[in-house]
């Protein structure tokens, strides 16, 4: 081959390498352009605030259920049936167990027909009396008043009869029809039939009076209902007593008993936790009595969750101190929601007191935990720009966090989508 054809061939080479290569750079270009040009990310922001920090007491102490009820029947007899066991959350007012009801059935029944009877009474006793709806009282209607109206109307009608015969044989005797001794009969005819309606009106007034007085009677009969309504009332409670039920909602910790066992009234069915909150007893020294009140909050933690801090409030203060420990006990409240903390858990506890200094909180959904790293960080943003901060963890106050280092008061931090953040990440809420 000649010289000039091989140099035609090398130019020929040349050119094409260098436009493969200026294609590549634009490529790459394309690319840097490309990924400037992504979308920023959607967090949402929370904010960073500067509060007072109590100093602490350190103790110890354990978890103890807020309330414990041994469970007894109100009723004896034998336990037809248990709807519950151990480790059962029961609400309040639930049947956890029953007792044989045929004998307090049958007693019900008795008491529920001796009111019906007692109420008969009544309405007998007011028939007699004459009470019609209302309670309105008409003596005339009262059987022993009916028949001394009726013995009075009838000695009034002789008593006129026997007057308009004496006053007929009177005239005639006047007249000198009719002897002397004839008309002393109608006389005496005529004073024996006014006596006999005097008295017959005596009568019907004391039969008017004496329906009134009874009405005692009507009391008595109405007393007799109450009884028996009261009666009543005690077959239906024991009734219903045969029904065990769940004084407060929580969890069943024991259930001795079985079905086919008689039970007392001393006997335990179940033991009830109520587990929300939990109570925390803790130990304090002596010197550290006058620090604490009621309110302030503690910090505890668990050997079942050494990760996990637990917040709780001061509820009570012992007012006596132990003379052998020289300790006082102190009680707190905690939120037990998914029922992670026990009963009998050892605790280590830190409850604030007064006096302080100056912290910096975010919110706990604002700490992200980088695995790779084994650190903790905060995304601090600035003018829609994230800024990554490592950052030193400190105490707890309910769902806000002290950053010990790395964060500053009154800054916006993203609290979302931290595992997709990174430094001079471009983000937008």
């Amino acid at each position: 081959m000649s010289i000039s054809v091989k140099r035609i061939v090398f130019l020929s080479l040349l050119s094409a390498t260098a436009m493969a290569c200026s294609s590549g750079k634009g490529s790459g270009s394309a690319n840097a352009n490309a990924s400037a040009e992504k979308p920023p990310i959607q967090v949402t922001l929370g904010r960073s605030v500067g509060r007072e920090i109590g100093s602490t007491i350190s103790a110890s102490g354990s978890l103890v259920a807020e309330e414990s009820s041994d469970v007894a029947p109100k009723v004896a007899g034998k336990v037809v049936s248990v709807t519950i066991d151990v480790g059962d959350f029961v609400s309040a007012g639930q049947t956890i167990a029953k007792v044989d009801d045929r004998d307090v059935r049958y007693q019900v029944a008795i008491a529920q027909a001796a009111v019906n009877s007692a109420r008969s009474a009544v309405r007998q006793a007011e028939a007699r009396l004459g009470l019609l709806d209302k309670n309105r009282f008409d003596a005339s209607v009262v059987p022993e008043v009916r028949a001394a109206n009726a013995n009075y109307e009838q000695a009034q009608a002789e008593l006129r009869q026997a007057e308009a015969n004496e006053k007929r044989y009177r005239e005639l005797k006047e007249s000198g029809d009719v002897a002397e001794i004839t008309y002393e009969q109608f006389k005496t005819a005529r004073d024996t039939a006014n006596s006999r309606a005097n008295n017959a009106k005596q009568q019907l007034e004391a039969a008017i009076n004496t329906a009134k007085q009874s009405n005692q009677a009507i009391l008595t009969a109405q007393a007799g209902v109450q009884t028996a309504i009261t009666q009543l009332e005690n077959a239906q409670k024991n009734l219903a007593d045969t029904s065990i039920k769940a004084p407060f909602g929580g969890y069943v910790s024991a259930r001795p008993v079985a079905v086919g066992e008689f039970v007392s009234t001393s006997s335990v069915v179940a033991t009830i936790l109520r587990t929300n909150p939990m109570k925390a007893q803790i130990q304090i020294a002596e010197a550290d009595v006058p620090y604490i009140v009621g309110g302030r909050g503690v910090s505890l933690e668990v050997d079942a969750y050494k990760d996990r801090k637990f917040a709780g409030t001061v509820s009570a203060v012992n007012p006596a101190v132990d003379p052998t420990s020289r300790s006082a006990m102190v009680e707190a409240l905690v939120e037990n929601n998914g029922n992670l903390l026990r009963s009998g858990m050892f605790v280590q506890a830190k409850i604030t007191r007064e006096g302080g200094t100056a912290g910096v909180f975010v919110p706990k959904s604002a700490v992200y935990n980088d695995a790779s790293t084994q650190s903790q960080r905060v995304f601090v943003v600035i003018e829609g720009v994230a800024k990554l901060k490592t950052v030193q963890l400190g105490v707890e106050e309910g769902d806000m966090i002290q950053i010990v280092t790395g964060v500053d008061a009154d800054q916006n931090v993203a609290t979302s989508n931290l595992d997709q953040l990174f430094e001079g990440a471009k983000v937008s809420s």
